[in-house]
């Protein structure tokens, strides 16, 4: 992709791969909802029942934007069959990541099962979500399942949780931010030290506490994804461009992965949080080889 530096290799690390049975999970918390009438209220175009024709879309529209790689984030537990389709259909254009209830019944074992079998390479916990503590056992015994397999990784979501398809729908969002802290998070990166952890959003208003876990421990990485509308929280206030400067001076260009959050459809791949955040890098002065490293080599040294 054509970027401040020149022509670049750009993966994101952060799309959601909102799939036909994604919407069918959704529909169902709404009533028994049709993905047709979920459609209608949503104003978007609603994916096709098979996700390999989902993955062969996004595959064209990121063909499109000029992007080699994106990391598709299964966003409901129970839809991870979509993403390892479509990861299955595009082996070298997508990453699978699945979201895991760890407190539910047979979890530990399902996500054996399914990073064994090869096409999902993350665990994404959200604990706010689900109302569980990252630091409850049944979360180590998973991260210590995926710390004996290379190039996997936990994704932690942290601070701020507002999933605005919820929103739209009208559904509730029982969620409980005592769980949010990316300081939770210090025991298990200390305890699982060559197990990556990846905390989205630069934590998502608790960007002190995610620098602070940067600090500590060298296997916890952040995202950039999304619009970080979060920083209207931070005071004093701050810009995006002070949030870069201070993650590059405390986890390093070598600890950050680029990100959109795209999700849906018209929209597509959301190219103005690329614009935006490869303008506020290039403008701090980031080099060639370190822009290379957070816009696609960080995640491809991660995972492959």
């Amino acid at each position: 992709m054509l970027t401040p530096w020149g022509d670049l290799p750009v993966a994101d690390s952060h799309v959601h791969f909102f799939s036909h049975n994604f919407f069918t999970l959704l529909g169902a918390q709404r009533g028994g909802a049709s993905v047709e009438e979920l459609g209608r209220i949503l104003s978007w175009e609603m994916p096709p029942a098979d996700p390999r024709e989902l993955a062969s879309q996004w595959a064209a529209e990121l063909d499109r934007h000029g992007v080699a790689t994106a990391s598709l984030i299964a966003s409901l537990p129970g839809d991870h069959l979509s993403v390892a389709a479509a990861v299955e259909a595009f082996p070298n254009r997508f990453h699978g990541y699945f979201m895991v209830n760890p407190i539910a019944d047979g979890a530990l074992g399902a996500v054996e099962k399914l990073v064994g079998a090869g096409s999902l390479r993350a665990v994404c916990f959200f604990p706010a979500m689900h109302r569980y503590s990252i630091q409850d056992d049944r979360v180590a015994a998973i991260c210590g399942l995926l710390s004996g397999r290379p190039n996997t990784l936990a994704f932690v979501h942290c601070g701020l949780l507002s999933v605005g398809v919820r929103q739209k729908l009208g559904l509730a969002s029982p969620f409980d931010m005592r769980f949010s802290n990316p300081i939770d998070v210090h025991g298990l990166a200390v305890r699982f030290p060559s197990l990556p952890f990846v905390i989205p959003h630069f934590g998502a208003g608790y960007f002190r506490e995610a620098l602070m876990l940067c600090d500590l421990c060298a296997n916890v990485y952040l995202d950039t994804s999304s619009t970080n509308n979060w920083i209207k929280y931070i005071t004093p206030a701050c810009s995006l461009r002070d949030v870069f400067r201070q993650a590059l001076g405390v986890a390093g260009p070598g600890r950050l992965l680029f990100g959109t959050d795209s999700s849906f459809y018209p929209r597509g791949w959301h190219r103005a949080v690329f614009e935006e955040q490869a303008a506020l890098l290039y403008d701090l002065g980031v080099s060639v080889d370190d822009a290379r490293a957070i816009f696609g080599g960080n995640l491809t040294r991660l995972l492959g």
